[in-house]
C-alpha cells in the first residue's frame, strides 16, 4: 500500500468536505435571515455553528440513525429547500436526509423529494409577532434573553422588548447588566453584541433596543409607554408562584399573558411536548413551565408509560448546586442547604416526582423522589428506577426511546445519546430538556425493572422549554418538519 497516496487522498476528501460545510453554513444563514426558515439537524441547532461543529453533528446523526448522514447530502437537500417557496418554518434536515436515503428510488431528484415532503407547509397560517417582557434577569432570564436575541431573525415570532428589574437604572447598573449578559462562566460568551443606551435606560442587543424598566411591583408598569402592547410577561423572579400573585402582571397596561419559569399553584403546569395542547391560550392567560427536573423526566416517563406501562418508581436527581445554596457554611432556612455548595454533596427534597402528575395524571401517587445537590455549577442527572407492567429487555427499551427521539411529539424533548463516555459537562448547551443515556440503562433479569439515566442542562435545556411554551402561548409556532 502506498501510504502517501492514501494520505493525499484523505487530505483532498477532507478539503472537499469542509468546503461543502462552508457552503452549507451559508445556506443555513441565508434561509434564516432571508426567509425565516430555520434548519436543525436532529433537533440540534445549526445557526452560528462553525465547520467542526457541523461535521461533528453529522457524525452524531449517522450514529443515531445507524446510517451515514453526509454533509454532501445535506447540501443537496438544503439547496432544494432554498429553491422552494416556503413560509417561515423549522425543518429537520437530518430527518429529511435520512428519509431521502430510504425513499430516493421514488423520486427523480432531491427537489422532487423535498417538494413532496413539505407540501403541507403552504397551508399553514401566517403568525403575528409577539412582544415579550422578561420580569427578572437572573440565570434563566439571561439565557432566555440570549436565545431570543440570537434567534430573532426577521422578528416574525417572539420580540424581546423589555426587562424588568428592581432598583435604580443608571449607567453603572446598565453596564453590569450588559456584562452579565455578554459573559457567562458556564455557557461562555454571548454570540452577539451588547451595548448600553444610558439616555433611554436600555440595552442595545444585536442592534435592537431592549428597555430596562425599574419597578417594585407589576401593577406600577405601563408597558405601552415603550411601544409594547399585548405582551407576554415571562416571570423568572421566583417571587410570584400562585395564580393570585401572577395575576398582578395582568394589571399592567400592555400585558396580555403570563408565563412563570417555575412550578406554579392554581395555574396549568406545562411540560411542552407533553400536555400543552390541553390548555388553550385562547382561554387561559397564566401558565407555568414547571421545573427543569420535571421537564427532564416527564417526556421519558410518557414514552415508557405509553409503551410499557409504569406500576411505580423512584426518582433520584443528582442536581447541580443552585443560587439558593450558600457559597460557604452559613445560616439557611434549610439545614443542609446552609453548607458550602462547592464542597459538599447535599441531600434535599424535590417536588418533581409529584409534579409529573400535573402533566401526566396517570402518575398520581406512583413516584417517590429525592435530590442530591452536587458541587458542579450546571448539568444534572435524573435516575428513574421503574417497575413496568410489560416484560421488556435492554434493546427494547432503547428502541422505544430512540423512536420517540426520532419521530412524534417529543422529538424536541428527548435526545438519544450513543456516547459511551458521556459526563455532565458534555451536555451543557443542549437544547433538549432530556438526554437519554442509552449506554447506562439497566434492565433486570425478569424484565420488570428498568433503571434509566436522564441527563439535563438544568439551565439551558429548561430555557428552551420555556421558549417553546412561550411560542405556543403567543401562537407564533411556525410550520415544522421533524
Amino acid at each position: 500500500m502506498d501510504f502517501n497516496k492514501v494520505y493525499e487522498k484523505e487530505l483532498s476528501f477532507q478539503a472537499d468536505r469542509r468546503k461543502a460545510t462552508v457552503e452549507f453554513i451559508n445556506i443555513v444563514s441565508d434561509l434564516w435571515y432571508d426567509k425565516s426558515i430555520e434548519l436543525v439537524l436532529f433537533r440540534n441547532q445549526l445557526i452560528n455553528r462553525n465547520v467542526s461543529d457541523i461535521l461533528d453533528l453529522h457524525e452524531y446523526a449517522g450514529e443515531f440513525v445507524g446510517k451515514p448522514i453526509s454533509i454532501f447530502d445535506s447540501v443537496e437537500i438544503a439547496k432544494a429547500i432554498q429553491d422552494l417557496k416556503l413560509p417561515p418554518a423549522k425543518l429537520d434536515i437530518g430527518k429529511l436526509t435520512y428519509e431521502y436515503h430510504l425513499e430516493d428510488q421514488n423520486y427523480s431528484n432531491a427537489m422532487a423529494f423535498v417538494s413532496n415532503k413539505l407540501s403541507n407547509a403552504k397551508k399553514t397560517e401566517a403568525v403575528t409577532p409577539k412582544d415579550v417582557v422578561l420580569y427578572g434577569f437572573g440565570r434563566i432570564g439571561r439565557l432566555v434573553a440570549r436565545e431570543l436575541m440570537t434567534r430573532t431573525g426577521k422578528g416574525n415570532q417572539l420580540r424581546l422588548r423589555a426587562v424588568v428589574t428592581r432598583g435604580k437604572v443608571d449607567r453603572s447598573v446598565l453596564e453590569k447588566r450588559a456584562s452579565l449578559l455578554k459573559s457567562d462562566s458556564v455557557h461562555g460568551p454571548f454570540s452577539g453584541t451588547v451595548n448600553i443606551d444610558e439616555e433611554n435606560s436600555a440595552l442595545i442587543i444585536n442592534g435592537t433596543t431592549v428597555h430596562i424598566i425599574s419597578a417594585n411591583q407589576p401593577e406600577d408598569i405601563d408597558y405601552t409607554k415603550y411601544g409594547i402592547n399585548d405582551a407576554l410577561i415571562i416571570d423568572n423572579t421566583g417571587a410570584f408562584r400562585d395564580k393570585e400573585a401572577l395575576s398582578r402582571h395582568l394589571a399592567s397596561k400592555g400585558a396580555a399573558k403570563v408565563l412563570l419559569t417555575a412550578p406554579g399553584k392554581g395555574v396549568p403546569n406545562i411540560v411542552h411536548g407533553v400536555n400543552q395542547k390541553e390548555y388553550s391560550p385562547e382561554e387561559i392567560d397564566i401558565f407555568s413551565a414547571a421545573s427543569c427536573t420535571t421537564n427532564a423526566i416527564t417526556p421519558v416517563l410518557k414514552a415508557i408509560e405509553d409503551s410499557l406501562g409504569v406500576v411505580h418508581g423512584h426518582l433520584e436527581t443528582i442536581h447541580a448546586y443552585t443560587n439558593d445554596q450558600n457559597l460557604v457554611d452559613n445560616m439557611h432556612n434549610k439545614y443542609r442547604r446552609g453548607r458550602a455548595a462547592g464542597l459538599n454533596m447535599v441531600i434535599t427534597e424535590t417536588g418533581a416526582g409529584k409534579a409529573v402528575s400535573k402533566a401526566l395524571p396517570v402518575f398520581e401517587g406512583k413516584l417517590t423522589s429525592n435530590a442530591i445537590r452536587v458541587p458542579v455549577p450546571n448539568g444534572s442527572l435524573a435516575i428513574l428506577n421503574l417497575e413496568v407492567e410489560k416484560e421488556t429487555n435492554l434493546d427494547n427499551v432503547n428502541s422505544i426511546l430512540k423512536k420517540y427521539a426520532l419521530e412524534g411529539d417529543l422529538v424536541e424533548q428527548i435526545q438519544y445519546s450513543v456516547d459511551n463516555e458521556l459526563v455532565s459537562s458534555d451536555i451543557i448547551g443542549s437544547s433538549a430538556p432530556a438526554i437519554y443515556d442509552s449506554n447506562a440503562t439497566i434492565v433486570s433479569a425478569d424484565g420488570k425493572n428498568v433503571i434509566l439515566y436522564i441527563w439535563y442542562d438544568n439551565e439551558y435545556g429548561y430555557s428552551h422549554q420555556v421558549i417553546r411554551l412561550a411560542k405556543y402561548i403567543a401562537k407564533v409556532r411556525r410550520y415544522t418538519y421533524y
